[in-house]
């Protein structure tokens, strides 16, 4: 008995679009998974390096690239008039914000861009502040280096950064056109430092949340696309075979 193939181009170029797009995409998952090995093996790199001297030299965004999750240490002062809150940014299941607040780095015009931490939201007053205390005078601050403070949905045009603004995002060029300062090229998430608490008042909360990692999600969506491609040629394949064989 001879096996017969029935050929129709409809199909096979439907086949081939569907193999095409699954390869794709897996692919696209794959190098995904390959960024967030890639993320945690400079993430554990950094925690375990001494921390960094952060001086009034202004860098390149390839040097804060280069820097990224690195434990920072500056000196210098807060400039609390540029304070900006990061809204919509919650915390073990309750609503608040991140404040962001310029550094001045001791003796030099430059700044960092310095986030201190969360405050919960007032349920009754959405646009109320808590108070909390920002240390004045010059102070030496730890943090570690990211390249921005994440970003949230955000529905409309973004209204213009003013000080002590509540906004849903905010980035370092948007802040440095705004408020004239000269800032670096990255954000320091400051972490618990006793050498620069205030006497008196409540610091934020500087609970940061890890990166998220998750090669192995990524993973599993490139094998997802990569069986749908492998399905669709064998059911191109499948389908042929028992079309010519069904005829007399």
């Amino acid at each position: 008995m001879r096996i017969r193939f029935h050929f129709r181009w409809i199909p096979f170029v439907v086949m081939l679009l569907l193999v095409a797009l699954g390869v794709s995409l897996a692919q696209w998952q794959q190098r995904r998974a390959d960024e967030k090995v890639a993320r945690a093996a400079k993430l554990e790199a950094g925690s375990q390096a001494a921390p960094l001297a952060l001086t009034a030299a202004p860098l390149l965004p390839d040097d804060a690239q280069a820097i990224e999750y690195r434990r920072v240490t500056v000196t210098g002062h807060f400039v609390p008039a540029w304070t900006v809150y990061l809204d919509n940014r919650p915390y073990k299941g309750q609503a608040g914000f991140h404040v962001l607040t310029p550094f001045q780095i001791d003796g030099s015009p430059m700044h960092v861009l310095v986030a201190q931490g969360w405050l919960p939201r007032n349920n009754a007053e959405r646009t109320r502040i808590p108070g909390y205390a920002t240390p004045t005078g010059t102070v030496t601050i730890t943090g570690i280096a990211r390249l921005n403070a994440g970003h949230v949905m955000e529905l409309g045009t973004a209204p213009a950064l003013a000080p002590h603004a509540i906004v849903q995002n905010a980035d370092i060029g948007q802040l440095a056109r705004a408020s004239g300062l000269a800032l670096q090229p990255f954000i320091l998430e400051q972490t618990v430092d006793p050498a620069a608490a205030p006497a008196s008042g409540q610091l934020p909360v500087r609970d940061w949340p890890a990166p998220d990692l998750g090669a192995d999600k990524h993973r599993g969506y490139a094998f997802q696309w990569y069986a749908l491609a492998l399905m669709a040629f064998l059911f191109f394949v499948f389908t042929g075979f028992r079309r010519a064989n069904k005829q007399p």
